[in-house]
């Protein structure tokens, strides 16, 4: 827990719990701190006297103890939302400044404190009162995930071209055949491909088997012997870097932007997680049932796969929208 060194101890406890207890990703954990960590320097900005135009970047958080969390009032809570909503500044450096943050990431930090809170009172039971227990969530907007059509993705894999062309493909088919995540596509180790499915470590260090088909399988066939004559810092890793590395999110992220501008797609609309809405779809659209599409993702609850029935639905909506016979009418 060195990276979090400027937290309180009772931080460092809440973050050191999930890590080490729930098993929880280093992300999670890393987003749960510094979430929690712009709600206490807001806190304290809000209680002491320094200057309105003070940074909550400057301020320290290292003197946060028990009391000053128990002394944090439901209205201070709301103050943190409402500057979350009108005052809060995604992008400091910005000529233009645009003040307030999503729903979603407004959800998310709430989301951090009433963690926090519920470690505080049920878990550890160091607190009696929980000051966000009937705090409700921004509501979002719900939108239907993008994804390529199948004539979308067979552009894609086509578009690939240049010196790691092997290495891309075989990653962009395991995107839209497994519908992995970036973190768990990275994750991956030589060891984890089998003859005809990978062993995925995926949320809370959860394992899952996702099978794929031939034409994967023949992807990372192809990409293999290129793959063993490099020596990587981690050399258990399947996919490596020019570097030498590991690959990374980030790299990938780039990878899959190359290929979408390669095959005339817009790289703004879409992404490596939009290639796993894609598999997703596919999958329905193929007849597999969302229960078992659900144990493919790796999603701990089902109404989380739920949403891609509803793009399906849409789909066969207007499947049969387009029928020429859904517009004769005998009737009368």
């Amino acid at each position: 827990m060195q990276r979090y060194s400027d937290c309180p101890n009772i931080l460092r406890d809440f973050l050191a719990y999930h890590e080490s207890i729930k098993g929880q990703s280093q992300l999670t954990v890393s987003e749960y701190y510094l979430d929690l960590r712009m709600f206490l320097r807001f806190i304290k900005l809000m209680r002491s006297d320094m200057p309105i135009h003070t940074r909550l970047d400057d301020i320290p958080i290292r003197d946060v103890d028990l009391d000053f969390i128990r002394q944090i009032t439901t209205s201070e809570i709301f103050d943190f939302l409402s500057y979350l909503a009108n005052d809060r500044n995604p992008d400091p450096d910005s000529p233009a400044p645009d003040y307030g943050i999503s729903p979603a990431a407004r959800a998310r930090k709430l989301s951090a404190i009433k963690s926090f809170y519920k470690y505080l009172t049920v878990r550890t039971k160091q607190l009696q009162e929980n000051p966000v227990a009937d705090l409700e969530y921004p509501k979002l907007r719900k939108s239907l995930p993008k994804y390529l059509t199948l004539e979308q993705s067979a552009a894609l894999l086509q578009a690939v071209s240049g010196p790691n062309e092997k290495r891309d493909y075989a990653i962009l088919m395991l995107f839209l055949n497994c519908g992995i995540r970036r973190s768990e596509l990275v994750g991956l180790n030589l060891t984890d491909v089998y003859e005809d499915r990978i062993r995925v470590v995926g949320k809370g260090n959860k394992e899952r088997f996702v099978y794929f088909g031939s034409a994967c399988r023949k992807a990372i066939d192809a990409y293999l012997p290129e793959r063993n004559k490099q020596v990587l810092s981690d050399n258990k890793a399947l996919f490596g870097s020019r570097d030498s590395n590991r690959i990374s999110v980030t790299a990938v992220h780039r990878l899959v932007k190359k290929a979408l501008l390669q095959a005339g797609l817009d790289s703004t609309q879409f992404s490596a997680h939009k290639l796993r809405h894609t598999a997703a779809t596919m999958m329905l659209s193929g007849g597999v049932d969302v229960k078992t599409v659900q144990e493919v993702l790796g999603h701990e609850n089902l109404n989380t796969t739920q949403i891609y029935t509803h793009i399906e639905n849409t789909e066969l909506k207007i499947a049969a929208e387009a029928n020429p016979l859904s517009k004769l009418d005998f009737s009368e």
